[in-house]
């Protein structure tokens, strides 16, 4: 059986690693912003590019506080694309403000430029991007028009760890990018982890009052804030990771070339475009039969994943708020994709299975 993931083996590398690293945690004594979150955070922040980096529970806190920090209004508008996982709609819901979907570019799976200004209103404050699967926006077509219409620009970076546009990294384009080390992403911690990226001071300061109950110094709370705070452990961890990134990168390109190389023109593959460097957190093909091809390779032996089976605004926790919208193009990515296996611990071998399987279908 070729598993679709399996994270056990995805880590064993690391595991040698993240022993001396937990021992070294434990014997320090400092378990909650201690050195090892403040190392992290620099080395994050200079592997993105970006001034600073702000370590949170998780990614959808790093999405909630960004939103947080700008003070919008209650029923302010935020775009958003209509493809994405749930988790960035729930951010603009939990903060009062009202999501507006906008369509995906059908090629990309990203947010689609031309289709943005159109949504656009007197309401309108920001467009939080999803660089989903690993490919990054159309970052500087979508900056332009932010600051054509005076918008905030927040990039949910949770599938981007390192994904690029003409060398300019995730997280380091918008007012805030948010990541998740969810444990299946390219950089996964063993727990729920996530980070904000910044380029600005007073922004980077407002994150970090609100992921540590409202405060900048000890019991003198400054706002309402939340306790959302990266764990010691889990910083250690990803420093630990951090270090081969861009090794894990290049593997998951690798296994991506044999699918672009292999796989028949009947399946619907990932685009490459000059200027784009795709990280791969998910290789998503595309299929009209895309639940008799699942059950097919589960069949053969081959587990797969969807990513993700239910549009956001189909979602039962968002009647009466998203039920309303029509979203053809975003229903047929939802219907036909299937996410192939393509993780760190899968061989060339495993992958040129899966080809030979799928060309069979």
């Amino acid at each position: 059986m070729i598993e679709y993931e399996n994270l056990s083996k995805a880590n064993a590398t690391f595991f040698t690693e993240y022993e001396a690293t937990f021992k070294n945690v434990m014997e320090g004594g400092w378990y909650i912003l201690g050195n090892s979150v403040k190392q992290f955070e620099l080395e994050f922040a200079n592997y993105c590019g970006s001034q600073y980096c702000s370590g949170v529970a998780n990614g959808l806190d790093a999405l909630i506080l960004s939103l947080k920090s700008f003070d919008f209004e209650p029923g302010d508008e935020v775009i958003v694309p209509s493809n994405t996982y749930i988790a960035t709609i729930l951010s603009i819901v939990q903060n009062q403000l009202t999501p507006v979907l906008v369509e995906p570019d059908i090629n990309t799976y990203n947010i689609d430029p031309a289709k943005i200004e159109e949504k656009i209103t007197s309401r309108t404050r920001a467009i939080m991007v999803v660089h989903l699967y690993g490919k990054l926006c159309a970052m500087d077509k979508i900056m332009a028009i932010a600051t054509k219409h005076n918008l905030k620009v927040i990039e949910d970076c949770a599938q981007a760890h390192g994904a690029s546009l003409n060398n300019k990294k995730a997280g380091n384009w918008g007012h805030f990018g948010a990541f998740s080390f969810y444990p299946t992403k390219n950089l996964g911690a063993i727990g729920d982890a996530g980070a904000v990226t910044t380029n600005d001071d007073s922004l980077f300061a407002k994150i970090n009052v609100f992921r540590n109950y409202g405060s900048h110094v000890k019991y003198h709370n400054e706002v309402v804030g939340f306790n959302s705070r990266l764990d010691e452990i889990q910083a250690a961890f990803l420093s630990v990771k951090l270090k081969q990134l861009d090794e894990i990168t290049a593997h998951k390109q690798q296994l991506a070339s044999l699918y672009h190389q292999g796989l028949k023109p009947s399946f619907i593959k990932p685009v490459t475009e000059p200027g784009y460097e795709d990280v791969y957190h998910i290789y998503c093909i595309r299929h009209p039969q895309r639940d008799q091809l699942k059950e097919y390779l589960l069949n053969n032996g081959i587990k797969t994943e969807i990513h993700y089976p239910v549009s956001p605004n189909k979602q039962k926790a968002m009647k009466g708020i998203l039920d309303h919208c029509e979203t053809p193009i975003s229903e047929e990515i939802h219907r036909t994709t299937l996410s192939l296996p393509i993780s760190f611990y899968h061989s060339q071998n495993d992958i040129e299975r899966v080809i030979d399987v799928l060309n069979r279908f």
